[in-house]
């Protein structure tokens, strides 16, 4: 009976290689979405939605499966994952407060607009 420790503690995963060539297949493809949004010059908010949608498509299939995240514990995964969405969270909410600081501004400053003075004016 082998109890060796090294014995019951290597276990390596192997995946099928084919699951790679999927994986790189819908990469592909997802590239070539994204490509064709600008072909068909698409504009305003559809453009920049679908480029999103596509970018995110593409970055979760590389980290779960070209980064092996898809077979990681959970804590592992939420340590990768979560620090970046939390700073998403935070920008969108720099975007919508730089919005209501810039309509304050609008509001009030609209009569004289901001001009730098020259440096070196006498």
């Amino acid at each position: 009976m082998n109890t060796s420790p090294s014995h019951s503690t290597e276990h390596q995963q192997q995946h099928p290689i084919s699951l790679y060539f999927k994986v790189w297949g819908l990469l592909f493809v997802l590239s070539t979405l994204s490509y064709l949004v600008d072909y068909f010059h698409l504009e305003g908010l559809l453009r920049w939605g679908l480029i999103l949608i596509f970018m995110i498509l593409k970055a979760g299939l590389i980290a779960s499966v070209f980064m092996h995240m898809l077979w990681e514990r959970l804590a592992l995964v939420y340590t990768i994952f979560l620090p970046p969405l939390v700073l998403l969270v935070l920008v969108a909410l720099m975007v919508s407060e730089a919005d209501y600081i810039f309509q304050l501004r609008e509001l009030f400053f609209h009569e004289a607009p901001f001009i730098p003075h020259a440096s070196g004016h006498k």
